[in-house]
């Protein structure tokens, strides 16, 4: 009997220790992260031929990614999600940060270059001269809004010319949770009927620094599409605010750029989740 009792007792100790290794793995205690960044600059012509005067598109690059943290594989799941955020859909996130770059430059370049079969064609249609619509350019790069131990918040920002009236300029925030190593959005800060409320603190906020005072003023500022004045999970976090932008045609026209609107983290006591990430943060910071 006693020989049963103290196996019971050491197959619970396993266990534990077994779970408790499982959750070590899963969560990420030295949450130090240390940054390199590759920078690409680069003219890609529409034709490979020695013709300086032929269209090509200006390529650049410009990305900052986390070459140290913590162990082995929980620096590969780091990298991996800002070559995701980073490059896109179209390059396969569990690529190296050199052989993304590598791969997105060579699917650039084939586009672009697909283009010529079009250019005598048209080049013609101009009696002789080049059309300027082939001139193209793109420039990606990344930056770092915020950094301590528990979060991590980082912007794309993505601006390609093609050949139109102008170019685009977008912005994509992506927020870490250091410890889980996963990606924040919306629904693991707020409660579940939490659009309505955040809406209208954002629009009051938007209304207060452009110095609106009432909805029916939203287009005269230039806000021309107030309906997009809502929650859009494009968002960044610092020790203080949730950062909201809206970019090109979101909410203004073009030449209004990206509308950044903050709202300090005390006027979301309402909508926090209480065990999500934000809510925790948030006391944190305040006990530090």
């Amino acid at each position: 009997m006693k020989t049963k009792n103290i196996l019971a007792v050491l197959l619970v100790i396993y266990a534990a220790l077994w779970f408790n290794g499982c959750d070590n793995e899963n969560n990420q205690s030295n949450t130090s992260v240390e940054f390199d960044t590759i920078v690409v600059q680069k003219q890609i012509p529409l034709i490979e031929v020695a013709d300086s005067t032929l269209p090509f598109a200006d390529f650049k690059i410009n990305f900052i990614y986390p070459s140290k943290f913590g162990n082995d594989s929980n620096l590969i799941k780091l990298q991996q999600i800002f070559v995701q955020e980073f490059f896109g859909d179209s390059i396969d996130s569990s690529l190296s940060v050199i052989n993304a770059l590598n791969q997105y430059q060579t699917n650039y370049t084939k586009e672009y270059q697909s283009l010529s079969e079009y250019f005598e064609s048209d080049k013609q249609k101009m009696d002789g001269k080049i059309p300027m619509w082939y001139w193209y350019s793109i420039n990606l790069e990344n930056k770092i809004n915020f950094k301590n131990d528990s979060l991590l918040s980082f912007a794309v920002e993505y601006s390609n010319y093609t050949g139109g009236a102008h170019g685009s300029f977008n912005v994509k925030n992506v927020n870490l949770d250091l410890k889980t190593i996963k990606v924040i959005k919306e629904q693991d800060i707020f409660i579940a009927d939490y659009k309505p409320i955040l809406t209208e603190k954002i629009l009051s906020r938007l209304m207060e620094k452009y110095n609106i005072s009432t909805i029916d003023s939203l287009d005269a500022a230039g806000f021309i599409f107030p309906e997009g004045i809502v929650p859009n999970n494009n968002f960044w976090l610092d020790a203080d605010s949730i950062h909201y932008e809206y970019n090109q045609y979101e909410i203004a026209p073009y030449y209004m750029g990206v509308t950044e609107v903050a709202i300090p983290y005390s006027d979301l006591n309402d909508i926090l989740l209480p065990d999500g990430f934000l809510k925790w943060f948030i006391n944190k910071e305040q006990k530090d």
